[in-house]
């Protein structure tokens, strides 16, 4: 579940980075006021990475996909984005976690076999 969900966070920051740019030209909001939302959730994505295992995290990636769709509301493509990356978040943990549950089967398999010859 780890690499599915770190890719899947890793390109949502730089959707993120990209969607400010863009908001900056684009929106009658402030550039600072992007540029301190855009970076903190782009410092979210990669912080999370790092503790996508940890109780909770998966969660605060659904906050950050919540954010992403709700950030429509100032560049309206992010609408369609946010739902993408939304969907790509829920692919990344369901079939990460059927991985990590084949993986997890595959060695109890290969200690048991160990155990027996």
């Amino acid at each position: 579940m780890r690499t599915l969900c770190s890719s899947t966070l890793i390109g949502e920051a730089l959707l993120a980075m990209f969607a400010g740019l863009v908001a900056m030209r684009l929106s009658d909001v402030s550039t600072a006021t992007i540029w301190i939302v855009t970076g903190i959730a782009m410092a979210l994505c990669v912080a999370l990475c790092g503790m996508i295992d940890r109780p909770g995290a998966v969660a605060i990636g659904w906050a950050l996909q919540i954010g992403l769709i709700a950030s429509g509301f100032v560049l309206p493509t992010m609408f369609a984005l946010g739902a993408v990356f939304a969907g790509l978040w829920w692919c990344s943990v369901h079939y990460g976690r059927k991985v990590d549950e084949f993986k997890a089967a595959r060695a109890a398999a290969e200690v048991a076999a160990a155990a027996q010859a």
